[in-house]
This record gives C-alpha cells, sequence and structure tokens, in this order.
C-alpha cells in the first residue's frame, strides 16, 4: 500500500501541474527608443531552481500558513513584522519610565515629509504632511536593552561598531512620544535646483520663481502627532518672478518648507503640473536590498547595516531622469513614520529627488488601515488626473500584487507602465507565492516582470513602451511560486489556493509517510 502512496506523490506533482494552452496577446508595436536600441539579443535569465521535494517540505509551514489564510502581514503589506505595533505615546513614557515634567523640557521636533502640489482653480495647492513628537533623552544602556528587543538570533554587543550605532539611532527614532493638538506654521522659500554630485541625480525640477509665505496649517495635530492636508499657496513674488502655473508649464518647480520653531522640520516639495509623467516607486527590494521575506535578513538589513542599493538601479533612475524631461519621482513605503528618516536620506544620496510617501500613525477611516498602500495611491491619482503613471514595486507583497493592476481599472488611461521585480526568480529566500491574476486583462503592453535592472534600459516609458519582448515573463494570471511545481499551470480557471493547501497537506502527508517522517 505504501508503494501505491508513494507512485502517487511522485505522479500528482506533474499532473497538477500540466499547464493549459497559453493565451495569444497583442502587442503594441514599440515606439522609437529614447536612445540608439542596442542589439537585444534572448537574454534568458538564470532562474532560482525549481523547488525540490526536500526543499518544499522546509519551507512548507511558509506556505501552509499563506494558503490557509494566515499569510504573514509583512509579506502581505510590506512592512517587516518587526517595525510593526511600535509603542506611541504614554506607552513610550511608561516604558521608559520618564514623567511629563521631564519630557516638557524636552524640545519639540517635527518629521516634514517631501510632499507635492497640484494645479487647481484657486492655484496651487501643496500638501503637507509628517508628524510632531519629541524625542526623550535615553541613555546609551537602555538604548541597547530595547534596540535589543528587535533583534532576532543576535544582540547589540555582537554587531560591529558602526551597526551598533545605527541601531541605537533608529531605537531612538522609535522610541519618541508624539505631541497631538500643535499648530503647525511652515515657512515657504524657493529652493535652488538639485545638483548631481556623483552619489545622487538631480529630479529635473528648477527654483520656484517666487512663492515665498508663511502657512499655518488649518487646527492641531492628530492625538498621535499627525498633520495631513492640502493648503492653497499665494502666487508671492521673488526675485525670479512669480510661480509658474500648472495648467501652463510642464516644468516642475521646487520649494523648500521648513517648520517653525525646530531646525528639524525640513524637507523640500514639489509643484507639478497637471500635465507629464510620475513614477510612483516602492524602496524595500526594488530600490533597496531588504529581503523582508526572510525575517533575520530583513531585520538587520533595516535596522543595524548601512542601506545598499539593489544592483545598479540607481543608474536606471539618473538615466530616466535626464532622459525624460519633467519627470516626477515620488517614492511610497509603507514602513511606519518612525523609521522613515533613514529611508529619506538613502533616497536623497542615492536617487533623483521627489516627494514622498509613508505609513501615518493616524488612521481617520478604515480603507487607510486595512490598504494603506492603495490609499496612498489613490490620493495621488486623484491630485494628477491628467497625469500618466508609472507604478515600480516586486512581487513580494501581495497588496502590490493585487493593487498595482486595481489602478489601470480604476483609473483608466492613467497607468502608463507597471514594471514588477521577480524577487522568487533570484532569490531562493523568497519562498511566498505571489497572485499574478490581476493582470489577466492588461495587455502585456503595459506591464513586464524582470529580473534585474537592466531588463529596464532601452525602454522608451515615455511614449508608452513598457515590455521588452526578449524578457521572459512566464506569467499564469494565477497563484505562482509555488511548492510542487504546482503553479505551472498557465491561464487557465484558477485553482483555488485553499484546494493547493489540502492537496499539499495530502503530500506531505503521504511523503512523510514515504520517509519513516509521521
Amino acid at each position: 500500500m505504501k508503494s501505491i502512496q508513494c507512485l502517487v506523490l511522485a505522479l500528482l506533482p506533474a499532473a497538477l501541474a500540466a499547464p493549459a494552452p497559453a493565451p495569444v496577446q497583442a502587442v503594441a508595436a514599440p515606439h522609437p527608443m529614447i536612445t540608439a536600441r542596442a542589439s537585444l539579443t534572448d537574454r534568458t535569465p538564470t532562474r532560482v531552481q525549481e523547488r525540490d521535494i526536500i526543499s518544499s517540505i522546509a519551507g512548507l509551514g511558509s506556505y501552509l500558513s499563506s494558503v490557509l489564510g494566515t499569510y504573514p502581514s509583512y509579506v502581505a503589506s510590506g512592512v517587516p513584522n518587526f517595525f510593526q505595533d511600535f509603542p506611541t505615546g504614554t506607552a513610550v513614557e511608561s516604558s521608559l519610565g520618564i514623567s511629563d515634567s521631564d519630557l516638557a523640557a524636552t524640545p519639540t521636533q517635527v518629521l516634514n515629509i517631501p510632499g507635492y502640489a497640484n494645479w487647481t482653480e484657486q492655484g496651487w495647492n501643496l500638501r503637507f504632511h509628517g508628524n510632531v513628537f519629541k524625542q526623550p533623552n535615553i541613555s546609551e544602556s537602555k538604548l541597547d536593552d530595547l534596540a535589543n528587543g528587535f533583534l532576532i538570533g543576535t544582540s547589540i554587543q555582537q554587531l560591529p561598531p558602526a551597526e551598533q550605532t545605527q541601531a541605537r539611532n533608529l531605537t531612538a527614532e522609535i522610541y519618541v512620544v508624539q505631541q497631538g493638538g500643535v499648530n503647525v506654521t511652515m515657512n515657504i522659500e524657493p529652493a535652488s535646483s538639485q545638483v548631481s554630485d556623483g552619489t545622487s541625480s538631480g529630479s529635473g525640477a528648477i527654483t520656484s520663481p517666487g512663492g515665498a509665505q508663511n502657512i499655518t496649517l488649518v487646527g492641531e495635530t492628530t492625538p498621535e502627532g499627525d498633520f495631513d492636508q492640502f493648503l492653497p499657496l499665494k502666487n508671492v513674488s521673488g526675485a525670479g518672478g512669480y510661480l509658474l502655473p500648472g495648467n501652463d508649464t510642464t516644468t516642475i518647480q521646487r520649494v523648500n518648507v521648513y517648520a517653525q520653531g525646530t531646525d528639524t522640520g525640513n524637507a523640500t516639495s514639489y509643484l507639478v503640473p497637471e500635465a507629464g509623467l510620475t513614477i510612483v516607486s516602492d524602496i524595500d527590494d526594488i530600490l533597496r536590498i531588504t529581503r523582508i521575506y526572510q525575517p533575520a535578513d530583513g531585520l538587520l538589513n533595516s535596522f543595524a547595516k548601512a542601506y545598499v542599493p539593489w544592483m545598479n538601479m540607481p543608474d536606471i533612475y539618473a538615466n530616466w531622469s535626464k532622459s525624460i524631461p519633467d519627470f516626477h519621482f515620488h517614492y511610497l513605503t509603507t514602513t511606519p513614520e518612525q523609521v522613515t528618516r533613514n529611508y529619506m536620506d538613502f533616497i536623497y544620496k542615492t536617487y533623483p529627488g521627489g516627494s514622498f510617501d509613508t505609513r501615518p500613525l493616524n488612521f481617520s477611516d478604515v480603507s487607510e488601515t486595512l490598504s494603506v498602500r492603495k490609499f496612498l495611491l489613490e490620493k495621488i491619482f486623484q491630485s494628477y488626473p491628467k497625469r500618466k503613471f508609472i507604478l515600480i514595486a516586486d512581487t513580494s507583497n501581495s497588496d502590490v500584487m493585487r493593487d498595482y493592476p486595481a489602478m489601470a481599472t480604476e483609473f483608466p488611461g492613467q497607468v502608463q507602465c507597471i514594471f514588477l521585480r521577480n524577487t522568487s526568480a533570484t532569490d531562493s529566500g523568497d519562498k511566498f507565492p505571489y497572485d499574478t491574476s490581476g493582470f489577466q486583462n492588461l495587455s502585456q503592453s503595459m506591464y513586464m516582470f524582470f529580473v534585474v535592472p537592466d531588463d529596464l534600459t532601452n525602454l522608451d516609458i515615455l511614449n508608452g513602451q513598457c515590455y521588452n519582448a526578449t524578457i521572459k515573463q512566464n506569467v499564469t494570471f494565477s497563484e505562482q511560486g509555488l511548492p510542487f511545481g504546482l503553479s505551472k499551470k498557465s491561464a487557465a480557471p484558477r485553482v483555488n489556493a485553499g484546494w493547493n493547501g489540502l492537496v499539499v497537506v495530502g503530500l506531505v502527508m503521504v511523503l512523510g509517510s514515504c520517509l519513516g517522517l509521521l
């Protein structure tokens, strides 16, 4: 009987994996290249070896949790689980043992996140968003104790000195006390043009000709210390004249925004015209190496190690900045506010300048809580109904896989290109499945799954060329990256992931019996 079970085990994956005929999709004729087209050979990337039976069992716990509906939230949202549920407000005071009087003597600080302005009938409307907080004085020994609470399989004492320093600094940024009920006033001045310094590339925006003014935000900060609102700018003249109207130019203008009463609340914001091209870029595992799907690596890469660009991605963005006129860069991460200073510092030293979005502490409605990425995407799409958007991220976040193709349906004609790095194709540590079903009704000319940054070269994205036919897609419009070859079906009617999970459970039980493990 056992031999029959083992025979069934050997044959079942092949039977389940039998591919259906792939649908024929029309591909739009390529547009002229921005630069002279290089000779494009059929570069089939070296893919991760298909998981065998033993490696599938090794990763089974993660797989079963995903298919049975307990998919880890940090993979689903792109936020590492060690960067969630941070203490806030009185919880921080309690954990640090500090009094209200001690906190009162601490200076107020402002996290001022680089914003964007859209053009309305009333003129420029600038988004101000960020957080007001106080950072208590914490001893180094206490910081070490708190940092060790975030570390897995190691301690801060075991890290190299530079990594110890970063871990302490980030811990101090987490253990801040947010300040609700605060009135915030911003000073606005023209910003000098960003110039490449060898490590970063300019965004192509110009110094605004005028617009210097002070603006007091409406109302007070939320109980969590957040502020987020659009306010009109007065078209005040300056040495170079007035602000250029957004319906009469394609040029992006830069303004510096300073929070009054603190030297920490400085940011550069961007006045983005009605028409043009905007890129909304994820950061983790697309602009920097994070590996959130490997918790131990992801933690060290986010908490202690210096941020490292992913391959030659900075060169790709620098080329886009130089070759595409008036390209608006917008960086969107769902990492919580408290740890975004490191993200912004890394971005502005490595990539073109641009506006920024992060996960706020305060949520005004359920949609923000359940799908923060979708909420932030909709906010910027609604701000620019006439602009085209390039969306770029990776396959390790299920919200990206769901929300990116949905934006093409929700905002027809606005999504120009979708680029997704296939992390599971080159990183054996990514054992989580990803769902490509949302792309089934999109034209292949609109999107491309890529493996290395060079796959994005020689594409005229300005004119809508988003797909390089030499880059094999291997898209099944279903769950992919499953063990046992279960994801090798093509775009036939989808097999329910829960059914796949039950099948795998049965297979493992039989295999365990065959190997004497059960």
